[in-house]
């Protein structure tokens, strides 16, 4: 383990003790807090003896220090709540659960020669008072800039994995517990999660809103715990929706649509639902975006019943995408393949059994690497 790392956990345990550095120094021998400063800016390696000494005095065992397959006092979450209440323990499970996921891609990838790429389109040029025009003009802006074509949701995961470097992961909603997406920002990897058992249409959504909050991390930091999808939101998580629906739907795609406010309700409601499910997005995504371009009547909108519109009528099929991603599987197989991970630690890491870890390389097309 690189030293900055330890160094870096060593600082988060002892500021959750309330520890301060010359407390902590003496604890560890040394004759002044500079020592360990410099452990924990990284700039001095930690003997074994120390190490034991510091898991002693911190309450903690050594891998806390050494396991480079989890996140300590590194990277921040944002989780997009699907469920009304989510208990602060669950959250924490949750978010230990995905850290170690994220932490072994990060590890794991340069060792089997799949380098992190280059995080060159980290900024969108949004700030906290950027105006709803600004947001959809900005996604209007992307869809063009990384050619997604008529229909953007059908290359959306794959652009912001293979152009931006951005992970994808498709977790069970099971899984999440109360999450129906997430965006992690790590210093050298970013990442966004999606439940997989969502609607076609919900997960595209989804997808584009994390997005918003991957290119816009450092001007408006999000909370660590965002509000559903259906809540209407804080101002920035309002702006991101403004953002994705022109991503999914930019005006280009929806040229035809102008005179949709004179049909009958009927034709209306099925032409809505017909094209929400060619362009892969949801019915009411469609519906505020054609009222947001002046082609459809809020009025009209407001009046359409939402029974008719949910689940695009009734008739979207769509297979579930399977766990995970084809980069994060890839990853996995070469780190089994070259010895530098166990097939029992890959299952366990991922919580599937040896035959459903085979089961997960088959379904993302990766050569299985085990051998029963």
């Amino acid at each position: 383990m690189h030293s900055p790392v330890i160094g870096a956990r060593i600082k988060a345990l002892r500021e959750k003790h309330g520890l301060s550095q010359s407390e902590l120094a003496e604890c560890l021998g040394f004759r002044s807090r500079q020592t360990l400063s410099s452990i924990e800016a990284g700039d001095r390696k930690v003997t074994v003896d120390e190490l034991l000494l510091a898991a002693e005095h911190l309450g903690e065992d050594i891998d806390y220090f050494t396991d480079p397959f989890r996140l300590v006092a590194e990277g921040s979450f944002c989780w997009r709540k699907a469920a009304p209440d989510i208990a602060d323990e669950r959250l924490d499970r949750y978010e230990d659960r995905v850290g170690r996921w994220l932490a072994a891609f990060r590890h794991l990838a340069p060792q089997v020669d799949r380098p992190l790429p280059l995080l060159a389109y980290r900024k969108l040029g949004l700030g906290p008072r950027a105006t709803f025009e600004a947001a959809i003009a900005a996604g209007e802006q992307f869809t063009e800039e990384f050619g997604l074509g008529e229909r953007p949701a059908e290359r959306l995961a794959e652009t912001m994995q293979k152009e931006l470097g951005i992970l994808v992961l498709m977790v069970d909603a099971e899984t999440s517990r109360g999450i129906s997406g997430a965006a992690c920002r790590l210093p050298e990897l970013d990442a966004v999660l999606i439940a997989r058992d969502e609607v076609v249409g919900r997960r595209h959504f989804d997808l584009a809103h994390e997005l918003f909050h991957i290119l816009t991390w450092d001007t408006m930091p999000p909370k660590r715990l965002e509000p559903g999808r259906d809540s209407g939101g804080n101002r920035v998580e309002r702006l991101a929706n403004k953002f994705a629906s022109a991503v999914l739907l930019p005006a280009r795609s929806l040229r035809h649509c102008s005179d949709w406010s004179e049909l009958p309700e009927t034709t209306l409601i099925d032409r809505l639902n017909a094209l929400a499910d060619e362009m892969l997005v949801t019915s009411s995504a469609l519906r505020w975006r054609l009222v947001a371009l002046g082609m459809l009547k809020r009025a009209t909108a407001t009046a359409l019943p939402e029974a008719a519109l949910r689940n695009n009528g009734g008739n979207t099929k769509s297979a579930t995408p399977p766990p995970f991603s084809r980069p994060f599987a890839d990853v996995l197989a070469a780190a089994i393949d070259q010895g530098r991970i166990s097939v029992r630690l890959a299952a366990d890491l991922v919580n599937m059994t040896i035959d459903d870890l085979i089961d997960l390389f088959h379904a993302h097309g990766v050569e299985n690497p085990i051998h029963l």
